[in-house]
């Protein structure tokens, strides 16, 4: 399935995505698509962090401590050593 969008690039890029298009014989298309699943999983990614710091600093995710992390993972791995 595919998703038909429009696009508005400034003057500039416009004329770079020409030049790109008629230097390769590619459309346009291919490099717009291109360049939007290339890029796409990054952004997301990049939003979900700044989503996290957002509910860190409103209180809406936990964190934890230096001291925290060590005292669970010690007690984690003193259970899965006595288990074995």
């Amino acid at each position: 399935m595919t998703v038909a969008t429009s696009v508005k690039l400034s003057d500039e890029t416009g004329r770079k995505l020409e030049q790109l298009a008629a230097a390769t014989g590619r459309s346009k298309s291919y490099y717009l698509r291109e360049a939007v699943e290339t890029h796409i999983d990054r952004l997301l990614y990049e939003y979900g962090i700044v989503q996290r710091v957002e509910d860190v600093r409103a209180g809406r995710e936990a964190t934890y401590g230096l001291d925290e992390v060590e005292a669970t993972t010690t007690r984690r791995l003193r259970v899965c050593m006595s288990e074995e």
